[in-house]
């Protein structure tokens, strides 16, 4: 049986939930429940703490689990990504003081306070940097204020706390995080049931991002309608009752299917209709 680690609690784990019933898996029903075996699949998940997931994988004990790539890397554990799964962005930037530095390459020498000493450590690594790491449990904002640290490292989102801390953003990005699919660093990913796992959430993924669009335009004007919608492979097309006339059905990007109807109907298309997909197999 496939043993899968799910976030118990936090932002991840209700979205992560979802898009385990999605892909055609049981979830618990009780948020105390600890355990939930799906026989059907042959898949028994494990709710853990999100910081915990990637050492259960990386360990052996667990085959898969849905963490945050931030956490994976914090822990340093030999688990590795298997697949991104759009959701639980977040964003990890430099901040200190106005005018204390003008981009990260000059933060060798200085203390850095972070709730997540392992993303730190590998960027100071990957960048040949020395610094002094200081592990905060959180409120990281306060720590220069209060002399602990130069400069921090953590989540931003609209910046507004880092203002209130007197801090500003310093360089590019050093880390990018998301919610993702871990596998044991053995590869073991590649077996047949966590292959199948893996189709499945990529057909939710391409579900959440596609949708079907269907329309009756002339056979004329079918070559410059198809430009508009090549789909995934290449359009369907179907002759219709009146002459002259095709009925046309093609998967697009769900953030452009407005525009694309508009152009649709502004080229002589009508019966433009859009359904969404609950899941699908590319």
């Amino acid at each position: 049986m496939l043993r899968i680690a799910v976030p118990n609690k936090g932002t991840l784990s209700t979205p992560a939930a979802q898009m385990l019933r999605d892909a055609g898996y049981r979830q618990r029903t009780d948020t105390k429940d600890l355990v939930c075996r799906d026989e059907d699949n042959d898949v028994e998940f494990f709710y853990l703490r999100p910081r915990d997931i990637a050492t259960y994988v990386g360990s052996g004990d667990l085959d898969l689990g849905i963490t945050g790539r931030d956490l994976l890397v914090d822990s340093g554990v030999p688990a590795r990504e298997v697949l991104d799964l759009g959701f639980g962005g977040a964003t990890f930037r430099w901040a200190a003081p106005p005018g204390a530095l003008s981009s990260a390459d000059g933060i060798g020498g200085m203390r850095i306070a972070t709730a997540y000493p392992g993303v730190v450590e590998r960027y100071l690594a990957e960048h040949d940097l020395k610094a002094d790491v200081v592990r905060l449990d959180g409120a990281v904002e306060n720590a220069v204020r209060l002399g602990v640290a130069d400069l921090i490292a953590d989540v931003v989102e609209t910046g507004t706390t880092l203002r209130q801390a007197g801090l500003v953003t310093v360089g590019a990005p050093l880390l990018r995080s998301s919610a993702i699919l871990i596998g044991r660093e053995d590869g073991t990913a590649a077996e047949a049931k966590p292959a199948q796992l893996i189709r499945r959430l990529q057909g939710v993924l391409v579900a959440r991002s596609y949708v079907m669009l269907a329309y009756d335009v002339r056979a004329d004007l079918l070559e410059s309608a198809t430009a508009l919608t090549p789909g995934i492979e290449s359009p369907t097309v179907s002759p219709l009752h009146r002459e002259g006339w095709v009925a046309v059905q093609a998967m697009v990007r769900r953030a452009d299917v407005h525009r694309i109807m508009d152009e649709l109907y502004a080229l002589g298309a009508r019966a433009i209709l859009v359904t969404a997909i609950a899941n699908c197999r590319l």
